[in-house]
């Protein structure tokens, strides 16, 4: 299963359907603001970079509470990397916090609220970010960061986007939704993702597009 925000580009959906996958098209209305209303990643964290790794949704619990104002909308915007989680810990929906420590893994916290927005998840030990605060507290933390230039990504209603909003991890292949060679790093980016033995797969037919991650739970396919 994949799931991707329902306003995404058709042309996505087929080419992720031609991999083999079922494709959830994401959607709520009256939660949080509405251009975000369809972004998986603002209610579901997959807690790591594996496709069979779990994924914890704000529907399976009724604790915690969304909102569209800041920061009532991030409790489930949290980057996960299998080894690593990222986030504004003040902010952190408990049942992530909880499965977290469950899981072992180190937590990193950082200012930037939209975390999983914020950054790409390469691997479990590598991200890329355009965030300054974010990137320097995974470095410290003793990840490998790739920092990019702000911008450059649209998102509907909102002066710009994110590049983790903007990508997903499906097996072996880190994907974009989008024109990834107009991005002025794209060079540094494919490098950086192809270093670490990945493949990349982006779509020049329409511009590097945020739409809250794009988030795979079943095991690897072909894709190509």
């Amino acid at each position: 299963m994949i799931y991707v925000s329902s306003e995404a580009d058709n042309r996505l959906i087929s080419w992720l359907s031609s991999c083999g996958y079922d494709v959830e098209e994401f959607r709520t209305d009256g939660i949080i603001a509405g251009p975000l209303s369809c972004h998986p990643d603002m209610f579901m964290c997959k807690m790591g970079v594996s496709d069979d790794s779990e994924i914890i949704s704000y529907f399976m619990q009724d604790k915690t509470r969304l909102s569209p104002e800041y920061p009532e909308d991030i409790p489930f915007n949290a980057a996960c990397t299998g080894k690593y989680f990222i986030h504004n810990l003040k902010y952190t929906a408990p049942v992530l916090l909880k499965r977290a420590e469950e899981l072992g893994l180190e937590m990193v916290n950082v200012r930037q609220g939209y975390a999983k927005c914020s950054t790409v998840i390469v691997d479990e030990d590598s991200v890329i970010t355009y965030d300054r605060g974010l990137g320097k507290a995974c470095t410290e933390a003793g990840m490998d960061v790739l920092m990019i230039t702000p911008g450059h990504i649209l998102l509907p209603g909102y002066d710009t986007g994110f590049i983790g909003g903007a990508s997903g991890r499906i097996g072996d292949t880190v994907v974009f939704n989008g024109d990834l060679s107009a991005h002025p790093d794209s060079d540094r980016i494919i490098r950086f993702i192809e270093e670490r033995g990945l493949k990349i797969k982006w779509f020049p037919e329409w511009p590097l597009t945020d739409i809250g991650s794009i988030i795979s739970i079943y095991p690897e396919k072909n894709c190509r």
